[in-house]
């Protein structure tokens, strides 16, 4: 009942776009059908460019209902591979719980006192011999070049991380970092270079992070003063080893402001 009253729902849900789809195939028969009438015909017929941009323009409506269900499917997943992995808690424990979400996401962690890391393949496989360390915290994350967000940071917060590494992650933004401040007793490198949606407000955030040894903020597009951005987490962070490569820090400082009034401004 549950599961038929669920694909009625799904059903529902993305049974408008589909008609639009359907009618953009209905629509594009039509134009293969003149195309062969053009052909059978003496006069030459429109280019494939000019035909296709002319279909376009006739069915703007149905390409962006199109695109926009795209979008939503694009969101949900973000949503469901991120959401808080409660059953698997409850069945074996927080460390568990945390393991198979950063296995599942495509990352890599080890447990403490082990040496041995766990990583999922290009193809997102991986060894199923972590459930052997039931009670054994996590340590060490890499989740470089995946999906995590702000939102699956609840799958990590009963760790006792020391290294985070988030290289290139798309949805890591201002918010993801001010959300770390739940490891900071704990975490000792954190890697957040080449993340585009990272912001100077957001690095202002890691102030919290106490025992923060290095920090890498290489290559982050979104950061406009680095020279100044790397004088105010030198003073936030005076313990921390900064790490920052891929920026032009020659730059002057502007308008005679102390760096971190001119950060905070843009914060």
């Amino acid at each position: 009942m549950f599961v038929l009253h669920g694909l009625l729902l799904e059903v529902a849900v993305m049974s408008a776009p589909l008609i639009s789809l359907h009618r953009c195939c209905q629509r594009a028969a039509v134009l293969l059908v003149a195309r062969r009438h053009w052909g059978s015909s003496s006069a030459s017929p429109p280019s494939l460019v000019s035909r296709s941009l002319d279909f376009l323009a006739r069915r703007f409506y149905d390409v962006e209902a199109l695109l926009n269900w795209k979008s939503r499917i694009g969101k949900d997943q973000l949503r469901k591979k991120n959401l808080y992995y409660g059953y698997t808690h409850k069945l074996y424990g927080p460390d568990i719980a945390s393991a198979y979400y950063i296995l599942n996401l495509g990352g890599g962690f080890r447990f403490v006192g082990q040496s041995e890391w766990f990583r999922a393949d290009s193809r997102g496989k991986f060894n199923w011999d972590f459930l052997n360390y039931k009670d054994t915290p996590v340590e060490e994350v890499d989740m470089s070049h995946t999906i995590i967000n702000y939102v699956g940071l609840s799958n990590l917060e009963r760790q006792p991380l020391r290294t985070l590494k988030v290289q290139g992650c798309p949805e890591v933004d201002d918010w993801f970092l001010a959300g770390l401040h739940k490891f900071q007793d704990s975490l000792e490198e954190l890697d957040i270079s080449h993340c585009p949606r990272i912001t100077v407000g957001g690095l202002a955030a890691l102030r919290n992070l106490r025992e923060l040894k290095h920090l890498n903020v290489s290559s982050l597009p979104r950061i406009s003063s680095p020279a100044l951005v790397i004088i105010l987490l030198e003073e936030m962070l005076p313990q921390c080893q900064i790490t920052a490569h891929g920026y032009d820090l020659s730059q002057p400082q502007v308008g005679g402001e102390k760096p971190e009034e001119r950060l905070e401004a843009e914060g």
